[in-house]
């Protein structure tokens, strides 16, 4: 289901997550539907700030593709992520994808103020969210351009 970048390797996406269900379901989504994309799971803010800046045990991780963002998080949440990465030179490239379970009007209007690439409401049906997770993977691996890695 998942294309690899021109040179062969697999897209890889950090889901910044603190709901284990919703981690497992996002792991069985990946491997239901065959994407070959590697998932990178943090479960708080502050995780998700040092592994995009490489710090501390995230020394050697690789910039991701793609991000899909909770706003929902302990320590850090999204929103506070979400302007630390698009106020970033070199992380602001990354396309992020809020993926959370507010479908509040200032919520959007704040992920899209602070750019968000896209703003996706989890469903809460297990086939439902399955489809969402493909169809993102889908846009954004299979319809748009990546940004190279820096």
């Amino acid at each position: 289901m998942s294309v690899e970048r021109e040179n062969g390797t697999p897209i890889e996406v950090l889901l910044v997550e603190d709901d284990p269900g919703d981690v497992l379901m996002t792991q069985e989504a990946f491997e239901e539907h065959k994407v070959r994309n590697r998932l990178n799971v943090v479960s708080d803010g502050a995780e998700a700030l040092a592994y995009l800046r490489r710090e501390g045990q995230y020394a050697k991780a690789v910039r991701p593709d793609l991000i899909l963002l909770d706003l929902n998080l302990p320590r850090r949440d999204g929103r506070e992520v979400l302007a630390e990465i698009k106020k970033d030179d070199e992380l602001g490239r990354i396309p992020v994808v809020v993926l959370t379970t507010s479908s509040a009007d200032e919520d959007i209007l704040r992920s899209y103020q602070l750019h968000a690439n896209a703003y996706v409401t989890k469903p809460v049906d297990f086939e439902r969210f399955i489809t969402v997770i493909r169809q993102i993977d889908e846009f954004f691996v299979s319809v748009v351009k990546l940004p190279p890695r820096a």
